[in-house]
């Protein structure tokens, strides 16, 4: 017989064995000083505890009520280890690795109506105008090019968190991918905010 702990993270209830409760508390120690002195550090925080409430989500899905040690286990090595975010590049993501969650959304930061142009486009990696222009081409010769933006625009979920942005990119969602997007992220809204001061 094992002792469980209910534990909150990201606003979800859940039941963790005591053993694994222990690895995660010292997991999630170790990201929070990792972030703590970066820009953005609470959001980085929070983004990456959502993340381990959705993959703890996905463990509880065949009637299990508790996550075991493995599954702690397992989600610290989809996410990696902190010291992985420090070895990264500055301004880059890792390249070469694409994750096989690869899903489909719409794009609200560079949307010009839905998104649906600009999520087509991240996730097909192209230029967000040959999709805008294919899309207009298509309008042009008949309803078709319309017809199909609505369908779109209807069945495709916009992406809100940074795991779904990165999941739209191709992008794992890790630690090191969460925190280059926080830090790519302040950098553009620095950038901005300096051309406007100007």
């Amino acid at each position: 017989m094992k002792k469980t702990v209910t534990v909150n993270i990201a606003g979800m209830v859940f039941y963790i064995d005591d053993d694994a409760y222990a690895v995660l508390s010292d997991y999630l120690s170790s990201v929070r000083s990792e972030f703590r002195s970066m820009e953005g550090g609470d959001e980085i925080y929070e983004d990456i505890e959502s993340r381990i409430a959705e993959l703890f989500n996905e463990k509880l899905k065949n009637n299990r009520q508790v996550i075991s040690l493995r599954d702690v286990e397992e989600v610290i090595g989809t996410l990696g280890q902190p010291g992985d975010f420090s070895e990264t590049v500055s301004g880059s993501y890792p390249t070469g690795s694409y994750s096989r969650n690869k899903r489909l959304y719409r794009d609200p930061d560079n949307r010009m109506i839905a998104g649906v142009c600009s999520g087509l486009a991240a996730y097909w990696r192209v230029d967000p105008s040959i999709v805008r222009l294919i899309f207009v081409i298509l309008a042009i010769f008949g309803m078709f090019g319309i017809l199909i933006y609505l369908v779109l625009w209807i069945i495709l979920p916009e992406a809100h968190t940074v795991a779904q942005k990165l999941e739209m990119r191709g992008e794992p969602v890790n630690l090191s991918n969460i925190g280059a997007f926080f830090r790519d992220e302040f950098e553009n809204v620095k950038r901005s905010f300096s051309k406007n001061k100007k």
